[in-house]
């Protein structure tokens, strides 16, 4: 059942995402494009997510104890503002200026089979594991000096 669901979740999404034009690289680089065609739909569609988001997950907080098929819920708790914050944040806002894709709005548009969308996903596949080995070498790093 939690396949199923999550899979049901994952479609809405998509559709989502491709109806409201967002897997569509042109539609989200003119939203950076001030002094060009600048199309603020970006700002509504993520005006609408932040907002459904935000109360959703007050009232489900609310109402539930713990998730259908978790034994928790898992939600961030850190408010630290450290390198890894900053830098991750800057990767992700230069890749998604640069491609026009972030990686919700590239999953759906993989099914277009259009070539830059392929580009962006191995990159972004990449990254992942770039960041992961980065990450286990600092801190093989660390432990190596604390000893």
């Amino acid at each position: 059942m939690k396949l199923i669901l999550t899979y049901v979740i994952g479609l809405i999404f998509g559709l989502g995402i491709s109806m409201s034009g967002m897997a569509n690289p042109e539609k989200v680089l003119n939203f950076f494009d001030f002094f060009g065609v600048w199309d603020p739909s970006l700002m509504f569609v993520m005006g609408g997510a932040v907002t459904v988001s935000f109360f959703g997950y007050r009232w489900l907080f609310k109402r539930y104890e713990t998730p259908a098929f978790e034994p928790k819920f898992i939600v961030p708790t850190s408010r630290v503002i450290d390198a890894k914050l900053v830098g991750g944040s800057l990767v992700f806002g230069v890749g998604w200026g640069i491609a026009g894709f972030c990686p919700g709005g590239a999953l759906p548009a993989l099914g277009t089979f259009d070539p830059a969308v392929w580009v962006f996903f191995v990159a972004l596949v990449a990254g992942i594991f770039a960041a992961k080995f980065m990450m286990r070498f600092t801190a093989s790093r660390v432990a190596r000096r604390a000893t």
